[in-house]
């Protein structure tokens, strides 16, 4: 079975990359997908994103990763033929924030969401927040690192 692993990823967290590599056991194949967020303003380019995504997903050999940057989510999973989306889920207001656009999805496509609860000790990371602390300059510790895969990390979070 083939599942969408959909997000922003701007940056790529480690946040991410533990979703990712779960998701990897679980599935025949996991497509990462760079999708356009109207109500995110992109800090880095696709094409970084799509780099950064693929050194996280090195070690995994059942992930590909691409990029839909028209139209909906849907519109995407009919075109390659993926009917499970993946989406990780930090606590409630992740779930509340889901749960509308997984009725939605299913709804125009029969696309079922699956949940996957974040790590707890990973659970405070999201990228809007590494991007506002980066912006600001404000990183505990002075190194982003800690949140972001290292440099050609594979399946392993540093």
């Amino acid at each position: 079975m083939r599942a969408l692993f959909p997000g922003s990823f701007d940056p790529v967290t480690q946040g991410h990359q533990d979703v990712l590599r779960r998701a990897a056991l679980l599935f025949d194949e996991v497509v990462v997908c760079v999708m356009f967020n109207p109500n995110k303003t992109g800090r880095f380019p696709i094409t970084e994103r799509l780099d950064r995504l693929r050194a996280a997903a090195t070690d995994l050999t059942n992930v590909t990763v691409d990029s839909h940057t028209g139209g909906l989510l849907v519109d995407y999973c009919r075109r390659v033929g993926i009917g499970v989306v993946i989406r990780g889920v930090r606590g409630v207001p992740d779930l509340d924030y889901e749960m509308p656009m997984a009725r939605m999805n299913y709804e125009l496509a029969g696309v079922e969401t699956f949940f996957i609860a974040a790590d707890p000790a990973l659970a405070h990371i999201s990228s809007t927040l590494v991007s506002a602390m980066s912006q600001q300059d404000r990183v505990p510790n002075d190194d982003l690192s800690e949140y972001l895969p290292a440099a050609g990390a594979g399946s392993e979070p540093s």
